[in-house]
């Protein structure tokens, strides 16, 4: 017989399922959205698939990931907030699982003057390259599957 614990989630967990959603957006906000624009979209060349501005006080971008399933999103509202800084384990990672795909994205943010940083965490070491972006978040390009 079920719990009564295991009858009110297990609706909830079947709702949250993967194939019961379409999209799925990271959002997080920014205080420089103009360089954000730039990084992710001139830097790391990925297409804006959606942008709003002045709506109730926010500005925002969306950028695609290799379908419009995944995007992140960065808001930036007036007045300018304090945000909260990010952790050195604060990633988004890009898999490349294409040597050359790899190489050209890596030479491309190379040439934008932007440098590797050391990863906190010893397993994106001799696989991956890891940059911040403009708030400081990193963005690691990894060579390989996950």
């Amino acid at each position: 017989m079920k719990s009564k614990l295991a009858l009110l989630v297990l609706p909830f967990l079947s709702a949250c399922s993967p194939k019961n959603y379409q999209q799925v957006r990271i959002a997080r906000p920014t205080n420089q959205l103009a360089e954000i624009k730039h990084f992710y979209g001139t830097v790391l060349g990925l297409p804006i698939i959606g942008s709003f501005e002045g709506h109730e006080g926010y500005d925002g971008l969306m950028f695609g990931l290799p379908n419009k399933r995944f995007h992140l999103e960065f808001t930036s509202q007036t007045p300018k907030p304090e945000l909260p800084a990010p952790t050195k384990e604060n990633l988004t990672v890009l898999y490349y699982p294409n040597e050359k795909e790899y190489t050209k994205a890596l030479n491309r943010i190379l040439s934008y003057g932007y440098h590797p940083v050391e990863p906190e965490n010893p397993y994106w070491l001799n696989k991956s390259q890891t940059f911040e972006d403009p708030d400081g978040w990193r963005v690691v390009l990894f060579r390989g599957k996950f």
